[in-house]
């Protein structure tokens, strides 16, 4: 390697900025950027002899080409020198890095919540000295790695942690959206450019030393290689001749002068150098740190004489020069020497199985069932750890190395399969169709593929049920005996496409053919048959059978997640799920199932709204439309804008409200999207009961179900049950609110959610006539054990309390249900509501509330907050235990600060203390 001196020639300007960046007091990340061979490594070890003379810690790694497939390669090379200090971690993130190091079992984590744990074990490091992390080639680093990086990287002030990453202008990364500080390195001016060269290659003809400055432009290491290349023994050639490459870009010039080297090799070395190379052995001193992890390379003392190796001094291994030596090397063997490579490396990494994939799928020419095996498997393990288009790419190249027609068709399905629900629809068609005979573009596979297309890309629920129900029913009368694959997917596909079309016919048709298929049909599929069906008729016992699938979550694709996840939905049990979703949203939104990761931020988003963290829910709906807007899935766009309808509704928004309700209406209806134009009939419903108008709401809540009765197979039903009954009593229709209350009782709608039992039990005590059976059903209903995790619905069943009260026993008796629906109206920000409540409240001739006025209790995830801000954690801290962002713990904790009366963190133990009964449900 060339010494500090050498790379600083020309560099006055980039050494200040280095010398600034590691003398600050505050963590901070930075990106060199520049052209190949430019000096950015240089300056990399100049940035390492100046913090390590200022007792810094330092830790190198490099980005390597071979590995930018595998997920978190980059950071296990990262983090591997800090593995000593994750046992000084708390429970949770010494299990977040136990996944991901492999050492435990598990869902692999999301970004943030491993971007936290990583931010705390730097932490830790630091806290004895200053740290200081080096990443040369961040290009070639994997999607998963980066994300982490970036993330890390954004989050350093406040810390004594400082993160410089050097990058390829020429190669796209996934640190060009990183939004980190950048240092252009660019060429060196000319009178740097004659001074180097002079240094070291003093005595250059001056016609030489002419042509090398015109050729290398600046080019630090072309000013170093080129002269050795030009004087030497090149069979006559003149100097002019041998450099004479018009139009080649100067990269592809120095891999000539590389390949000559290389060329001259004996056959063993060049073969231990390729199979370096193809492992990504780094270059330079970043290579230290993944010796237990890569091909050692030995025997090859010739390849340094010559200048293509280095000796890391940290390992005492060897390293290549420069990057361009170890892409130079790779494209110099021929095809048979690569293979013969890959077959080494293959048997070396016999026990990591992503690995060894890796090295024998690029090994094999002919069909071969045992690797295509292999390869099936590392897709697998890929899937569960959020690298689904990597997984897509294993799969094809198993499908190229099947032995049978069967095999091939089956694995390029599988990988349609995977494109399809990672966003790459188009991806999904073609591979299904190539491994389709010829002349039967109907089989099941690619009815599975082109049903989430017509699904996915615009709502075709009409023409996709009708291929769909086809494609089971030639399945079933095919004489099958064993469950299979495509059939799960084919009825998963049917009844995610009879959940949006909500269409009763539909329904009864699936449940006959369901029953025909008996033990072919999964457990999970039976799952979501009753719960996204019809939850009134079928729900009874479905959040058992939830709750325990999602205890076997490590068996669990994105995809049943995200189906659970859904089902969840329909029993109003969210909360409960809701870590899991967030843990894996931002792992799939990033190279895993995107279109999952679109679903799952719906299901985030609905248990926001349910749990009164309404300025989270916007934001995450906001998300989730640049996300569906940009994968073009027009389904998902409108299902996200009804869900921000609904919002708008409830806060009052009503104009925004009613045109994102006109919005989906159009584009839902003319597709018999039944399950949007009911969020759009509840949005309605929604909108006018925030402004009082009780008539309009009553016609849109029966546009939904008429009263006395719940619609089948209209999921809205149920859930708008308080709904109708509140615009039934003000509109004077007392019959039919009563009828709809009874019948909620009489379907036994308690048993089959939390949220459907709060609002059963207020519908029916609105309704009765009995002062004394209505406080008892008011008693029961404000008691359910999860009634604060509903605050919205919680605060309108109070308000019509706090209003009865006061018309049957007086002012007094009704002024606490009043002041506790006033102020969580208030708090969830929603000014008609709580007008409205103020209003019946001022009518007690109650005083003005104040702020410092006792409030609602906490809820589960409020109280949980606070209990830990008390205990002295930072917001940081809590949001890793709770997996949040501390933005949305800051949010939490002003809001719990005006409900306990108190102004500050140093009062919230005491607060927490005067108030044995808040949420003890939490």
């Amino acid at each position: 390697m060339e010494s500090i001196v050498q790379a600083l020639i020309g560099r006055e300007r980039e050494q200040e900025v280095l010398s600034a960046f590691v003398a600050a007091t505050q963590g901070r990340a930075l990106i060199l950027r520049g052209d190949a061979g430019v000096g950015k490594s240089s300056l990399l070890n100049h940035i390492v002899e100046r913090a390590t003379a200022q007792q810094h810690q330092v830790i190198r790694a490099a980005g390597a080409e071979a590995e930018s497939q595998l997920p978190f390669a980059g950071l296990h090379q990262l983090l591997y020198p800090l593995l000593p200090h994750i046992n000084g971690l708390d429970d949770p993130h010494r299990g977040v890095f136990d996944v991901v190091f492999g050492r435990g079992e598990g869902t692999a984590p999301s970004v943030m919540t491993l971007g936290i744990a990583v931010l705390d074990l730097l932490a830790l490091v630091a806290s004895h000295k200053p740290l200081l992390l080096v990443l040369d080639d961040g290009q070639w680093l994997d999607a998963s790695s980066t994300g982490v990086c970036g993330f890390v990287g954004r989050r350093l002030t406040g810390s004594s942690v400082k993160l410089v990453v050097g990058l390829r202008s020429d190669v796209p990364s996934g640190f060009d959206t990183a939004a980190l500080p950048q240092l252009p390195v660019t060429t060196l001016s000319q009178t740097a450019s004659e001074q180097l060269l002079d240094t070291h290659h003093p005595g250059l003809a001056p016609r030489i030393r002419r042509l090398i400055l015109d050729e290398a432009q600046g080019n630090p290491l072309a000013l170093l290689e080129l002269p050795p290349y030009v004087r030497g023994d090149r069979a006559g050639r003149t100097p002019e001749e041998l450099l004479g490459y018009t139009g080649t870009p100067l990269p592809l010039r120095l891999q000539q002068v590389y390949g000559a080297r290389i060329t001259a090799l004996g056959d063993d070395v060049r073969a231990e150098l390729l199979r370096g190379a193809l492992d990504g052995v780094g270059s330079g001193a970043a290579a230290g740190h993944a010796r237990n992890t890569r091909y050692r390379m030995r025997e090859a003392d010739e390849a340094a004489a010559c200048g293509l190796l280095d000796i890391d001094p940290l390992t005492g291994d060897f390293v290549f020069r420069h990057p361009l030596v170890r892409s130079t090397v790779v494209h110099r063997a021929t095809p048979n020497e690569r293979r013969a490579a890959h077959a080494v490396l293959a048997h070396v990494h016999r026990d990591d199985l992503e690995r060894r994939a890796t090295h024998l799928a690029a090994s094999t020419v002919d069909p071969d069932e045992e690797v295509a095996a292999a390869l099936e498997a590392a897709a697998d393990s890929a899937t569960r750890r959020g690298g689904a288009q990597a997984a897509v790419a294993w799969l094809t190249r198993a499908a190229e190395l099947s032995e049978s027609r069967q095999e091939r068709s089956r694995r390029l399905g599988s990988a349609g399969y995977i494109a399809g629900h990672s966003g790459q629809l188009d991806q999904a068609q073609q591979l299904v169709r190539s491994g389709t005979p010829t002349g039967t573009d109907n089989s099941p596979s690619s009815v599975v593929t082109s049903g989430y297309a017509a699904l996915f890309e615009d709502g075709d629920v009409r023409s996709s049920q009708r291929q769909v129900f086809a494609a089971i029913e030639s399945m079933r009368q095919s004489g099958l005996r064993e469950p299979d694959e495509v059939l799960t997917r084919l009825v998963d596909l049917l009844l995610a496409i009879n959940q949006y079309a909500s269409d009763e016919a539909s329904w009864q048709r699936t449940h006959e053919l369901m029953a025909s298929l008996g033990d072919l049909v999964s457990s999970h599929s039976r799952v979501y048959q009753d719960a996204w069906g019809d939850v009134v008729r079928r729900g009874a016992g479905v959040h058992e059978r939830v709750e325990r699938a999602f205890a076997g979550l490590g068996d669990l694709e994105p995809w049943d997640v995200t189906r659970l996840g859904v089902a969840a939905y329909h029993v109003d049990t969210l909360s409960q799920c809701r870590p899991q979703l967030q843990r894996t949203v931002d792992r799939e939104a990033e190279t895993g199932a995107v279109a999952d990761a679109m679903t799952m931020l719906h299901l985030i988003m609905l248990d926001q709204i349910a749990v009164g963290e309404w300025d989270e829910a916007e934001h995450t709906g906001r998300r989730c439309l640049e996300l569906t807007t940009t994968h073009r899935h027009a389904l998902f766009v409108h299902h996200t804008q009804a869900y921000l309808g609904l919002l708008a509704a409830l806060r009052g928004e009503v104009l925004r409200a009613r045109e994102l309700q006109a919005t989906v209406e159009a584009w839902a209806r003319p597709r018999g999207v039944g399950f949007l134009t009911q969020i759009a009939d509840a949005v309605g419903t929604t909108a006018a009961l925030t402004e009082g108008d009780y008539e309009a709401a009553y016609l849109h809540a029966i546009g939904i179900t008429p009263p006395g009765t719940f619609q089948p197979y209209a999921h809205q039903a149920s859930r708008t049950l308080l709904d109708l009954v509140e615009a039934a009593l003000h509109t004077g229709r007392t019959q039919q609110a009563r009828a709809h209350a009874l019948a909620a009782q009489d379907a036994n709608l308690p048993d089959r959610s939390p949220r459907l039992a709060l609002i059963t039990y207020g519908a029916l005590a609105m309704t009765t006539t009995d002062t004394a059976r209505a406080e008892a059903l008011y008693d029961r209903a404000e008691t359910q054990p999860a009634a604060a995790r509903f605050p919205f619905e919680l605060a309108r069943i109070r308000l019509a309390r706090g209003i009865r009260l006061r018309h049957t026993r007086g002012r007094k008796a009704a002024r606490p249900s009043l002041t506790q629906a006033a102020e969580t109206f208030e708090r969830l920000g929603t000014p008609a509501w709580t007008e409205r409540a103020r209003a019946e409240l001022r009518a007690t001739g109650a005083p003005a509330l104040s702020t410092s006025a006792h409030t609602t209790a906490l809820t589960w995830q409020e109280h949980r907050i606070a209990d830990l801000a008390a205990g002295g954690l930072t917001n940081k801290e809590i949001g890793a235990r709770m997996h949040l962002s501390p933005r949305t713990v800051s949010s939490h904790l002003y809001r719990v600060f005006p409900k306990l009366g108190i102004t500050s963190r140093a009062a919230l133990r005491d607060a927490l203390a005067k108030i044995p009964g808040c949420d003890q449900d939490a």
